[in-house]
């Protein structure tokens, strides 16, 4: 599906129409960008993993890709594949016997064999620590199902690109899997001031080490969750391409670019994203994100890990309170989200998710204290819960998910970009 269908597909309620304003600009300039059809799939709507590379020799392509799908355990038995030389594309899905667009459950299938993977990472000492995280297989299989396509295009037309894409999101997962930041309740933010005064980079302190000392010392940091995924987003590809890939030009190349208006933890993510705030301008709804994109229109129960993802706090009074407006949330495979402060032993289900945002409205900012005010759902309400908002559930309907790094030239960022 191109753009132009893409617009033409959007629904235009009051919010929508807001959402294709900022769909049009991101299509202007993004140079791949995942969607989603709402109509079941058929043979020529693009889902899944899709190159689409004319000039390329896409035979010997699809015939590199089958080798990485089968280096991670993939045979031809769970994807189809079709090629398609005339177009220059190549396209690969899950196999119709695994219909649907869940990538919730995937864990729980067991013709996929998956099981977590052990990842180190470094820590203050010299000595590696090492965690347990998602899979990579569990990654190419998410991407792989229906509901959305991840698209490369280009100089992305390539087994790397997506190896990287694979590689990002497990990074960033592992990342966040057990650190631990306090939370701020209401009160001002604190960092540790060797690297930072208030949020922003203090003089001649390189940028990757600052984004390091955040996980490695994070007991040290009392941030929201908006704060703490730009981190987590800025963390997982920075340290990707320093630390696991040793692909220096594209790392200094991505912190040049978070540098460029001096201000690092801005507009990590497009402006886009916060369309329905209500001092949302279409300045902001077309603002490029610097390490990100939107891909819209996703099904209530298809993330891949890495996705960061956003659930609203439709209750108008609680909505006001500091920290309570949504929740920002990283997918970490496995049915799981993160839970940066452990009030959840690190991780959300995503029923725990819906029922942790749309308990705020009832005072229950902690559900140990404040357990006597919960109000039970029914399952039936539980799942209205992941509808979008409009259609009186909490879950929006977008995906922010990384760039092509080092294969796609990024938009261009304005050095006067403001924070949402």
């Amino acid at each position: 599906m191109n753009c132009k269908q893409l617009r033409d597909s959007v629904r235009l309620s009051a919010t929508r129409g807001l959402w294709a304003m900022a769909l049009a600009a991101q299509c202007a300039t993004a140079t791949s960008l995942p969607d989603q059809d709402p109509a079941p799939v058929r043979p020529e709507v693009q889902e899944g993993i899709v190159f689409n590379c004319a000039g390329h020799p896409v035979a010997a392509l699809a015939a590199a890709l089958n080798d990485y799908f089968r280096s991670l355990g993939l045979g031809p038995d769970i994807y189809r594949q079709t090629v398609d030389e005339a177009k220059g594309s190549v396209q690969f899905n899950l196999r119709d016997r695994f219909d649907g667009t869940d990538t919730l459950n995937l864990i729980h299938r067991i013709e996929f064999d998956l099981k977590e993977e052990l990842v180190e990472l470094p820590t203050g000492s010299r000595k590696p620590r090492t965690v347990v995280t998602v899979s990579k297989k569990e990654i190419l299989l998410a991407l792989l199902q229906s509901g959305r396509a991840t698209r490369f295009t280009g100089q992305a037309c390539s087994v790397e690109a997506l190896q990287d894409q694979v590689g990002i999101r497990q990074n960033t997962v592992a990342w966040s899997e057990s650190v631990e930041f306090k939370w701020p309740n209401g009160q001002a933010a604190h960092w540790n001031r060797k690297y930072w005064n208030h949020g922003d980079l203090k003089p001649r302190q390189p940028l990757h080490a600052a984004i390091n000392d955040v996980f490695l010392h994070s007991s040290m940091y009392a941030i929201g969750c908006y704060t703490a995924t730009k981190l987590i987003v800025i963390q997982g590809v920075l340290d990707y391409y320093r630390r696991v890939k040793h692909d220096m030009a594209t790392a200094d190349a991505i912190e040049v670019r978070l540098m460029q208006d001096g201000e690092p933890l801005s507009s990590i993510e497009p402006g886009a994203a916060w369309y329905f705030e209500s001092d949302s301008t279409p300045a902001d709804r077309v603002r490029p994100g610097k390490l990100t994109f939107l891909a819209p229109g996703i099904a209530a129960d298809n993330f891949v890990p890495g996705d960061w993802s956003y659930f609203l706090n439709t209750d108008q009074l609680t909505y006001q309170k500091t920290g309570y407006e949504g929740s920002n949330a990283i997918y970490l495979g496995r049915g799981k989200f993160d839970d940066y402060y452990n009030d959840s032993n690190h991780s959300y289900t995503y029923k725990e998710k819906l029922l942790e945002v749309y308990q705020w409205r009832h005072r229950v900012f902690s559900r140990e204290r404040d357990v006597a005010k919960i109000h039970p759902l029914t399952a039936s309400e539980i799942r209205g819960l992941g509808e979008t908002p409009e259609h009186g559930g909490l879950e929006l309907d977008y995906r922010i998910t990384p760039y092509a790094f080092g294969f796609a030239d990024l938009p261009a960022i304005a050095t006067s970009s403001a924070q949402p």
